[in-house]
């Protein structure tokens, strides 16, 4: 697979994944892609296992690269592991990776199975934010699900501005943390940025989740 097969294959469960993001991931030894003599990488079905692992890791339990590749010597030992996943598969009934549609707002409210309305309300309250092309980005779904669900409890978009907030307040604390990495020119140090941003951006997210989850407690007897 070429490099962009196999952007087109992780995207489907990993969006924000890129091409400089891989080639970091191949930099701290953790994939290792065979070169063609014309120096282009090609890779096997089981370095993007392998890349898959690395991303769930680094996602669902924001364990560090190091941990990561020091767990991957164990794999490549011998070792088991439950977390490790099954062998790559595309998510499409015929087998091709593809790239999620454009997600227009008619889209948008088709797949999360809401009103268009919804959708354009969210938009105006500065809760969702399309491109200049009126597209928006993969995390939208989510938010419009999320959305929906809050509705059913009374809880309507003009609510959710204190959100969106409260989600730049603390995408600014992860832009001062990455910002002396992306300021550099190097493909490593971009990528290092990207690996950086997610990691902590994560991290505000558990603190924020676990901090309402606190306060949430403390209204029931």
């Amino acid at each position: 697979m070429r490099i962009s097969d196999v952007l087109a294959a992780l995207r489907l469960e990993f969006p924000a994944v890129t091409t400089s993001k891989l080639r970091f991931l191949e930099e701290q030894g953790l994939v290792s892609p065979v070169r063609t003599p014309s120096g282009y990488r090609q890779y096997s079905p089981a370095d993007v296992e392998r890349l898959r692992f690395v991303l769930r890791q680094q996602r669902d339990k924001y364990m560090p690269l190091k941990v990561i590749g020091e767990r991957l010597a164990e794999l490549d030992a011998g070792a088991e592991d439950g977390d490790a996943p099954p062998r790559a598969r595309l998510a499409t009934s015929d087998g091709v990776a593809r790239t999620p549609d454009r997600l227009t707002a008619d889209r948008l409210a088709q797949d999360a199975r809401v009103p268009r309305e919804l959708v354009e309300d969210l938009v105006a309250q500065g809760v969702l934010r399309p491109d200049q092309r009126g597209v928006f980005d993969a995390w939208a779904r989510e938010v419009v699900v999320a959305a929906a669900a809050l509705a059913e409890h009374g809880i309507d978009p003009r609510h959710l501005r204190a959100f969106r907030a409260a989600a730049d307040r603390q995408a600014d604390l992860v832009d001062q943390v990455v910002a002396p990495w992306r300021g550099q020119r190097s493909v490593s140090a971009r990528a290092r940025a990207s690996t950086l941003a997610a990691e902590v951006g994560e991290l505000c997210a558990q603190m924020h989740t676990a901090l309402l989850r606190s306060s949430v407690a403390d209204l029931t007897p």
